[in-house]
């Protein structure tokens, strides 16, 4: 059994996103890809466009509270958000 309760809704247009914070209640801790796709399916819009920022579980509970960023379009979210850094090849 899954639900999905909204705790908040911010629109910042400086970044043009979406910052949203929203309980959901799981069996198991949520992954980031599937917390992505109830997010997009919620707020309709694409699974690129989306930044999970956190998840965090609530003691003795199964219920997750996410914080989320949602962009525009991808190329907002390229712009702003930062990239991980890639692993420096070693020499052989």
């Amino acid at each position: 059994m899954e639900f999905l309760k909204i705790i908040s809704e911010k629109h910042n247009p400086l970044f043009s996103r979406k910052e949203i914070l929203v309980e959901i209640k799981k069996e198991a801790s949520p992954k980031t890809s599937e917390a992505e796709a109830l997010l997009s399916e919620k707020f309709s819009s694409s699974v690129d466009s989306i930044k999970i920022t956190r998840i965090l579980p609530k003691f003795g509970s199964n219920i997750f509270t996410i914080y989320a960023k949602i962009y525009k379009s991808k190329e907002d979210k390229d712009k702003i958000e930062r990239k991980p850094k890639e692993k420096a090849a070693k020499p052989k």
